[in-house]
């Protein structure tokens, strides 16, 4: 199946080989903080995205990376992992999907990413630019994987910030909470490659951020 990362391929292989755990669905677990950044006109221009893996992930994935041995990771050792997996989340828009009044908006590449690992913990920072400044009374971002590869879930602790919005705007966020799958099969690996190209089965736990500027 699809993988958003050479690296989650390899982990994958990990799991399979080693833990025996690999026959469910999700295999990666994302903690998302986010912040919607406007212009001083008040349209929308990009979302910047912090993005916290789970330990097991992290600790599989930066192997090997401590160049210099200090028992520490620079961002200097992470950067070619970085590049890694920004030019992998390319092929699936970046589990991002934005929204302005009802209508698609188009983003680009990142101009900005970094790795960083703290506390056991794998982050990736990056900023995703719109295509062009989006106005409109209501924003609507949604972050989620369409396979359910991996589980995105809203940070605890504010979660999502607004830099430079109009003071009137106000900001809600909705995780998927408790929601159950629809499908009353089980999530094991025959199931998610029995989907189609175009299957968007991820989409029921999609974590959203409402944005209201009237």
């Amino acid at each position: 199946m699809r993988r958003f990362s050479l690296l989650i391929s390899a982990v994958i292989g990990f799991l399979a080989a080693g833990a025996g755990i690999a026959s469910a669905h999700p295999h990666v677990w994302v903690s998302v903080k986010s912040e919607l950044v406007y212009a001083p006109d008040g349209t929308l221009t990009a979302i910047k995205h912090h993005w916290t893996f789970d330990e097991m992930f992290s600790t599989f994935a930066t192997q090997g990376l401590d160049a210099n041995n200090d028992g520490k990771l620079s961002r200097e050792e992470l950067q070619s992992l970085a590049e890694v997996n920004v030019t992998s989340l390319k092929e699936f828009g970046y589990f991002t999907h934005v929204k302005a009044d009802g209508k698609r908006v188009p983003i680009i590449d990142p101009k900005d990413y970094w790795l960083d690992f703290q506390n056991g913990s794998l982050t990736l920072n990056f900023t995703l630019p719109l295509k062009e400044p989006a106005a409109g009374k209501v924003f609507a971002v949604e972050v989620y994987d369409a396979t359910y590869f991996v589980d995105f879930t809203l940070a605890k602790d504010n979660p999502v910030t607004l830099a430079s919005a109009p003071a009137a705007c106000k900001l809600n966020t909705f995780a998927p909470g408790e929601t159950k799958p629809t499908s009353a099969q089980p999530l094991d690996e025959s199931f998610f490659n029995s989907l189609g190209p175009g299957a968007n089965f991820g989409a029921q736990f999609a974590n959203k951020i409402l944005v209201n500027c009237p």
